[in-house]
């Protein structure tokens, strides 16, 4: 089947799949070799196909291979090829053979189905991955940005402390932002079921202001402008609305 030089592109998904007929795949392959976008989708969907086998993949049961080898001698063998112009009880299996073939057409054409349908199903996979990683990446973005502002802000102010478990921390305010970012050097795994979680001490009073997971700068959640103090405790996962354990770090915030 001939397709125009603008929609031969939408087949790179069937052609990694192994879904095209012979005279399709030959005429895609001649245009990969000119394609680089479609090379690249090739593989993309290579590589998305094999994670998706690689997921629902399931070893076979341990006596399959006894049941497989037991059962080989009751496979009836197909009949040899005859060739063009051979006598009629010899060209009887040829026959034979064209009675399967058009039998197997419905399962050929049940089997196109299926490929089809899971195409469908790795193609809106793939879509809603896609979409996940660019929200993702959004919010890395804009958090990056968020961090990069109150740094480079003129009013910025920074102080140093070192946390109860040795991390190094470093706080960076800006009053007219009304935002801190919280930075940690060599800050140990917590146990499991355990997390850090930061706070902001108002006039005496801790209130939860974000976590902090490994090492590296977090924003701090929560008005920082009149803040005292900015804490970090051990928590269990998900945090606490109060301290739950001695701070491992209580900073004041410089005025």
């Amino acid at each position: 089947m001939n397709h125009h030089a603008s929609d031969i592109h939408v087949l790179a998904a069937a052609y990694a799949l192994n879904s095209l007929d012979p005279g399709e795949r030959e005429e895609f392959a001649a245009h990969l070799a000119s394609c680089e976008a479609c090379r690249h989708d090739v593989a993309d969907f290579q590589a998305t196909a094999a994670r998706l086998a690689a997921a629902t993949a399931q070893a076979p049961a341990a006596a399959m291979k006894q049941r497989t080898m037991a059962d080989i001698d009751h496979v009836r063998q197909l009949p040899p090829h005859v060739p063009a112009g051979a006598p009629a009880a010899q060209a009887a299996p040829a026959v034979f053979r064209g009675v399967l073939r058009r039998k197997a057409l419905p399962v050929a054409l049940a089997a196109s189905l299926a490929a089809a349908a899971s195409f469908a199903g790795l193609a809106a996979w793939q879509h809603q991955e896609n979409l996940r990683l660019e929200q993702r990446a959004r919010q890395s973005e804009q958090r990056l940005d968020a961090v990069s502002t109150v740094l480079a802000a003129p009013d910025a102010r920074t102080v140093h402390g070192r946390a109860g478990n040795g991390a190094l921390t470093t706080v960076v305010a800006s009053d007219r932002q009304n935002r801190a970012v919280f930075t940690a050097a060599g800050l140990p795994a917590p146990a499991a079921g355990k997390t850090y979680q930061l706070w902001l001490a108002h006039d005496g009073a801790m209130r939860p202001a974000g976590f902090i997971h490994r090492d590296g700068s977090v924003l701090i959640d929560g008005d920082t402008a009149d803040a005292d103090a900015v804490g970090l405790t051990l928590e269990p996962a998900g945090g606490s609305a109060q301290p739950t354990t001695n701070p491992l770090l209580l900073l004041p915030l410089a005025t």
